[in-house]
């Protein structure tokens, strides 16, 4: 969807009339487990054909008022980002390539029909959510605040066509570990069902993805599993990613290998910038495709030493053992975290959280 010229914007902001109280939200960030607590205040910002962005405020989280008829509710124009913010241990507040999740938001805008929004829009309404809510960043090792930002289409019609009306929102979650089993490595369920095909939206970060995921995913769970893997659409071989994960594997020669983006695979933030970390390392790595059989070969061979996922929930996940419906299994190495996954891991991590040097620029310090 073409966009007009935009005029920068100025924030309203909206007193909040009952903030958190401060004992009720210390109980919360003493455990806030993943995305089922929130902060006080969201960032909202209109959309209407003719007019462009306008009216943005940032105010109190509260409920969304929407007309039965509107188009996201019947044809699903909806998109998301994830991004996290840090507390650094000179008291500043940062965040880790936000502009990249900025230029995926409007890449996945274009597929969807969707307004793109200015990078510097995006980024100015995080900034501004996490400068209020500051005080929601979790203080124990690990914790962070998760962001949410996301766009729906609000115009009240029914007919297929892309909406004239959207809202873009921006809401945060105080956020420790993704996972809750607490495991040394996750284990994955291969599923018969397939998350997206050639050509359609397997790039876009939209929630129709997702909840074609949500059967496989409660397969996995069911299973004992904590992930779901996907295979391609068209062979049903090739190793493609998780739920909402890409995938690596490291292998004894001391190379790195991750499935090609070819327009069936989210493009990871943490994927590109495990990629560019490696690299660095001096370790070869190849965006290659990997097929299950290939997997499974190379890990009884030993020729595999480990394989994780990653993203901006999970950061870098070991991957210890892989199942699948015909009933066989293999574990990856030891089961456990490698050698190669920790040492990328830690890196990342040091960076994000101001620990290490930042030659790339990726961390963007807001208060």
């Amino acid at each position: 969807m073409a966009t007009i010229a935009e005029a920068p914007l100025s924030f309203a902001s909206l007193p909040h009339p009952a903030p958190t109280p401060a004992d009720v939200r210390a109980s919360i960030l003493a455990n806030p487990g993943f995305g089922t607590q929130f902060t006080d205040h969201m960032v909202v910002i209109e959309w209407t054909e003719g007019q462009g962005w306008h009216d943005a405020t940032l105010g109190p989280r509260g409920p969304i008022a929407l007309d039965p008829a509107a188009s996201v509710l019947h044809y699903a124009q909806e998109i998301f980002e994830g991004l996290k913010a840090y507390a650094h241990a000179d008291g500043s507040v940062a965040l880790f390539r936000p502009e990249a999740n900025a230029q995926r938001f409007n890449a996945s805008a274009q597929r969807l029909a969707m307004p793109e929004l200015p990078e510097e829009l995006f980024v100015e309404a995080v900034k501004r959510l996490v400068l209020a809510d500051r005080e929601w960043i979790p203080a124990q090792e690990g914790a962070s605040l998760y962001l949410r930002p996301f766009m729906i289409a609000t115009e009240a019609f029914l007919g297929v066509r892309a909406a004239k009306q959207y809202k873009f929102i921006v809401i945060a979650s105080p956020a420790g570990n993704y996972f809750k089993s607490g495991a040394p490595a996750v284990s994955i369920w291969v599923s018969d069902y397939t998350r997206a095909a050639p050509g359609g939206t397997g790039a876009a970060k939209c929630g129709g993805n997702y909840a074609a995921s949500l059967v496989p995913t409660a397969e996995a769970f069911a299973r004992g599993h904590d992930q779901v893997l996907f295979l391609d659409a068209a062979e049903h071989k090739w190793v493609e990613e998780l739920g909402g994960m890409n995938l690596f594997f490291g292998f004894e020669d001391g190379s790195l290998l991750t499935p090609p983006l070819a327009g069936t695979i989210l493009p990871g933030i943490t994927r590109a910038s495990l990629i560019q970390l490696a690299r660095e390392e001096g370790l070869t790595v190849r965006e290659e495709r990997y097929s299950i059989d290939q997997w499974r070969e190379d890990a009884a061979s030993g020729r595999l030493l480990e394989t994780f996922a990653c993203g901006t929930a999970a950061v870098v996940t070991p991957v210890g053992k892989v199942a699948s419906p015909d009933g066989s299994s293999f574990t990856i190495g030891s089961g456990g975290p490698g050698q190669t996954t920790a040492k990328l891991k830690d890196r990342l991590v040091a960076i994000q959280r101001g620990q290490a040097p930042d030659p790339h620029g990726w961390v963007v310090k807001i208060a």
